[in-house]
């Protein structure tokens, strides 16, 4: 088969906060096939970059007193560790900031011009007189045009999912600076998606059976919907983090535009710099241009508008080449529950490795959940303890360290020629390598892996078959227990092969020990002829050290129970930290009893991340007669959960809409019923006396949610 030239790249992480493992599920999809690519001697450039520009990088530096050029290169000051520490085998990592995405984006707007695709219309929108900027829709908040919920942003309302324009929003006010924005009109420039050459395109692009089925089926409902496609306002007027617009002052590129150019800038400077040229002698411009590469990005399902639409059609009309293909994934949840960092429901990539947990074992699980289709992955815990321990523990380490024994001990580690051993061709070693290879070229990375555990079976089962210990107490049976145990290291041999993809660091290990150097695709049917003395390959997961990654971080506060009176939750804080304030120790249990809460500083109130949180939906939870079950929008990207005991006092009704106060950096505390996380205020009497009844504490009018309590 003749060698293939591969263009891949993964979605560009935004350049404004850490990497989180839902970057990495993308990463090791796209790094395992990149490897199987290379294995299979094929040339493979695998770039990346920061996405650097936009007006969450520019407010978020604004906020931390930094230029955003100082955010952008603290946040990639972090990308190595984690990237190695991963094994993601990215030929080339830059970043959308830098001269060749400059070039790039303005070379090929210049060329959307000249096709007559670049229009330029006078439209109105929100503007901040106090910020001083033209507000982007995540920015606005009123209330929403269809039901009426209050605190909805200006695109869509999580309440009823109507989506709108910010300007159908009642009573609207901006996020930044809490002013009322008015209408202000801009020329912005657009991108005429709309026009009959895109759309006969992107038909047949889209739809001519290169992109999987359900990303297939998503485009055709917007190119065959009733509104058809919208054109693109592909500008943004200053102040804005981006790449001005040529021969328009004040203009800048909607970040949109300019990061999916990002993979060219990437693959440029790679070039540019040399990195490209122990594959190729070509440039740049011939290398992109030349009809034998083949171009691929993966990505996650929520950036499909843009990666199917947008992308291949800015290529198409500035006279550049289109992907061959698009490979689009699910998100990734924790034991049913979206990855949030905030609700406890995340992993930190950066604390998996801190706390020593074998980043191959997580490469391994999310690989074996992983198919052709766009489908979520779940990750639990249980599930990955056992499924690591019995796969590569129990079922391919194990071959090695069972059947090298009696090698080494008995026969200085020669391997004995069973090419026409029986038990070696009943595995079909070639039939195997070949299903594997169709699965990993296909993406179905479980599939592929269930097929090498399945062999790894049938070695195990030989060896037992065999008995090879009581081989080993007859001298005269010596040259039949040398051929058993080289079938089964021979065995391990094919596994090592077709599992390297997947866990590189682990395949480097077994090689040294196979004495085989760098093992190559076409080498699972290759023989080993001599092996070292076994030293561990892998350890076992230890289930502790899961309770130790989804640990809370330390200082965190013990959940409490449901709700509390705010009174009782402000005490039961400040007496968390009388360790740390010796005055407020000094107060005898009796007259504490007896009077108000020990004195705490104002360091100790610090401590309580107390926010206002909009109450989207409450329900009644079954059950219990005393909990509600309320769903908290608290400015996070995703409301909370929060069970709270104030059924007695309230209905659902009378809480849907309103605004309270909550306790955000509890420990999240797995209930009966689900997770609850966090707490919301409420006041009442301790005593039974002056009265039983629940107050929930509700703040002023003009209160946002996330704002902070001080």
């Amino acid at each position: 088969m003749a060698a293939r030239r591969l263009f891949v790249t993964t979605a560009l992480p935004y350049a404004n906060g850490s990497f989180h493992i839902g970057h990495f599920m993308e990463y090791i999809q796209a790094d395992i096939w990149v490897r199987f690519q290379r294995m299979q001697g094929h040339e493979v450039h695998f770039v990346c970059a920061d996405d650097a520009h936009g007006a969450p990088i520019m407010l978020k530096a604004q906020a931390e007193g930094l230029t955003p050029e100082a955010l952008v290169a603290r946040i990639a000051a972090e990308r190595p560790r984690y990237l190695q520490g991963f094994h993601i085998s990215f030929d080339h990592w830059h970043s959308t900031h830098s001269p060749e995405n400059t070039e790039l984006s303005q070379s090929i707007y210049r060329a959307l011009k000249a096709a007559g695709l670049i229009d330029t219309r006078t439209i109105e929108q929100f503007y901040d007189p106090v910020k001083g900027m033209f507000l982007p829709d995540r920015y606005i908040k009123g209330g929403c045009p269809k039901c009426g919920a209050a605190d909805q942003y200006g695109d869509a309302c999580e309440v009823c999912g109507a989506v709108y324009s910010p300007t159908d929003l009642t009573d609207p006010r901006s996020t930044l600076s809490g002013a009322t924005p008015v209408l202000r009109s801009s020329e912005h420039f657009f991108f005429r998606l709309s026009d009959p050459r895109c759309v006969d395109f992107l038909r047949e692009w889209s739809l001519g059976g290169r992109l999987q089925s359900e990303v297939a089926n998503k485009a055709r409902e917007w190119l065959e919907g009733d509104q058809g496609l919208g054109d693109w306002d592909i500008s943004r007027d200053e102040p804005y983090f981006g790449i001005p617009i040529p021969d328009a002052p004040g203009k800048y590129f909607y970040v949109w535009l300019d990061a999916p150019i990002g993979y060219l800038a990437s693959l440029k400077h790679h070039f540019d710099t040399g990195g490209a040229a122990r594959q190729t002698a070509q440039r740049f411009e011939e290398f992109i241009a030349d009809p034998g590469v083949e171009q691929f990005h993966f990505i996650g399902k929520d950036i499909i508008y843009f990666h199917t639409l947008f992308w291949p059609a800015m290529l198409r009309f500035s006279g550049r080449k289109v992907p061959d293909n698009i490979f689009v994934h699910g998100f990734i949840t924790v034991s049913g529950d979206k990855m949030s960092k905030s609700r406890g429901t995340g992993i930190s990539p950066l604390r998996y490795l801190d706390i020593g947990m074998n980043p191959e074992w997580l490469r391994y699980y999310i690989a074996a959940k992983l198919n052709s289709h766009v489908e979520d992955l779940d990750f639990n815990p249980d599930d990955f303890v056992a499924r690591v321990n019995a796969d590569l523990v129990g079922k391919y380490v194990n071959i090695a360290s069972r059947a090298s024994n009696f090698l080494t001990r008995l026969f200085e580690g020669q391997l004995a020629d069973v090419a026409q051993h029986p038990a070696w061709t009943a595995l079909d070693v070639g039939a195997a390598s070949a299903d594997i290879a169709q699965c990993y070229e296909g993406r179905d990375f479980g599939r592929a892996l269930r097929i090498a555990m399945e062999f790894a079976d049938r070695v195990n089962q030989t060896f037992d078959t065999a008995k090879p210990w009581d081989l080993a107490k007859d001298p005269a049976r010596r040259e039949e227990l040398q051929a058993i145990c080289s079938v089964c290291l021979a065995g391990f041999h094919a596994l090592t092969v077709w599992l390297k993809p997947v866990l590189p660091a682990l395949a480097l290990k077994a090689e040294a020990f196979l004495q085989t150097g760098p093992l190559g695709w076409a080498d699972c049917l290759r023989l080993p002829r001599q092996v070292s003395r076994y030293e561990h390959l892998m350890t076992r997961v230890d289930p502790k050290l899961l309770d130790s990654l989804f640990e809370p971080p330390a200082g965190s506060a013990p959940a409490p129970d449901a709700a509390v009176p705010a009174a009782k939750a402000v005490a039961k804080a400040a007496g968390a930290v009388k360790a740390a304030n010796p005055k407020a120790a000094d107060h005898k249990a009796g007259d504490a009893a007896a009077s108000a809460p020990a004195t705490i500083s104002i360091d100790d109130f610090a401590r309580l991340d107390l926010r206002i949180a909009l109450i989207v939906n409450a329900e009644t939870v079954a059950g219990s007669e005393k909990l509600l079950r309320l769903t908290l929008d608290c400015g996070e990207e995703t409301p909370r959960t929060v069970f709270s005991g104030i059924r007695s006092a309230y209905s659902p009704e009378q809480l849907i809409g309103r605004h309270t106060v909550m306790i955000a950096n509890l420990a999240p505390r797995k209930m009966k019923f689900g997770l609850s996380e966090g707490m919301v205020l409420a006041a009442g009497w301790d005593d039974p006396a002056r009265g039983t009844g629940i107050f929930l504490l509700d703040p002023d009018q003009g209160a946002q949610p996330g704002m902070k309590v001080r």
